[in-house]
């Protein structure tokens, strides 16, 4: 697999569809040529949940990951409206049917990336956050951390990763998420490509980079992501390992063209996390 690495590798382990402008063409949708999770073979997928009043339940919100026992990692957008009351979320892990036997975990801290801005949501990038569990999770076969990507893993494109999550399934469609986690194979494209793709949909930000420095870009030509699992993890295989890659921020839809989807690249914020989650597990 043609990959670059250099240092050691530490072992650290939605339904919020984001625009890049007002604009009705952007939205996130579902998996193209995914298919159902087998259980246990992404334990580190979480479903963030936020409660529904009128449904009376802890409803799917966004997609994240399990990077230790007490952590999770998903999009800055997914909660940047309630960072001082994590008590109004609440993480299942270990999960494949959603809503299976729901075992929720409150959510003590929201810690978004200083960087991330509020006003640009996702486009403006540094799109982030770290939840710390109220206590940690039972590892077992079907829970366990990612291994995150350090600063010094380069990616070339053309290489195959994969995403998951509950999102809806098929382009354009208006429907509840997926009772089965999905999972698609996607291969990661250049940051360049993806800039000229996303600049002939929008004519009008040919004078600013739309993909920023910290974002990586993955599928297209018949490969997509989720609706309702922005936050979610992309992860790719090296020597038998799986290191997340990308954390799920936005992307755009327009007719019959596949845009790339456009991920947080982990890379870029591995020592900020570092900073508050802790190495040993």
């Amino acid at each position: 697999m043609l990959w670059l690495l250099f240092l050691t590798l530490p072992c650290l382990g939605g339904s919020v569809p984001v625009t890049l402008d007002p604009g009705p063409r952007t939205e996130l949708v579902g998996i193209v040529g995914g298919h159902n999770a087998p259980a246990g073979k992404w334990p580190w997928q979480v479903s963030l949940r936020v409660f529904n009043k009128e449904h009376g339940l802890w409803q799917h919100e966004c997609g994240g990951s399990l990077v230790h026992p007490q952590w999770v990692l998903t999009a800055a957008h997914c909660v940047e409206l309630d960072t001082s009351e994590p008590q109004k979320y609440r993480v299942q892990t270990g999960q494949v049917k959603l809503y299976d036997h729901d075992q929720l975990h409150k959510v003590a801290q929201i810690i978004l990336h200083p960087k991330f801005n509020m006003s640009l949501s996702a486009a403006g990038g540094a799109d982030i956050a770290l939840l710390r569990l109220e206590a940690s999770v039972t590892f077992s076969e079907h829970v366990s951390p990612v291994t995150l990507a350090p600063a010094s893993l380069r990616l070339i494109p053309g290489v195959k990763c994969w995403v998951t999550g509950w999102g809806t399934f098929g382009v354009h469609a208006l429907l509840p998420p997926a009772d089965h986690l999905q999972e698609a194979e996607v291969p990661l494209l250049g940051k360049q490509a993806c800039e000229k793709m996303y600049h002939q949909a929008s004519p009008a930000d040919s004078n600013s980079n739309v993909i920023k420095d910290d974002m990586l870009c993955a599928g297209g030509k018949g490969h997509s992501s989720l609706q309702g699992d922005a936050g979610g993890p992309l992860v790719c295989s090296w020597y038998r390992t799986w290191f997340q890659v990308g954390v799920l921020s936005w992307g755009m839809a327009s007719g019959p063209v596949a845009y790339p989807w456009v991920y947080t690249r982990v890379m870029t914020y591995s020592s900020w996390i570092r900073q508050h989650v802790p190495l040993e597990t």
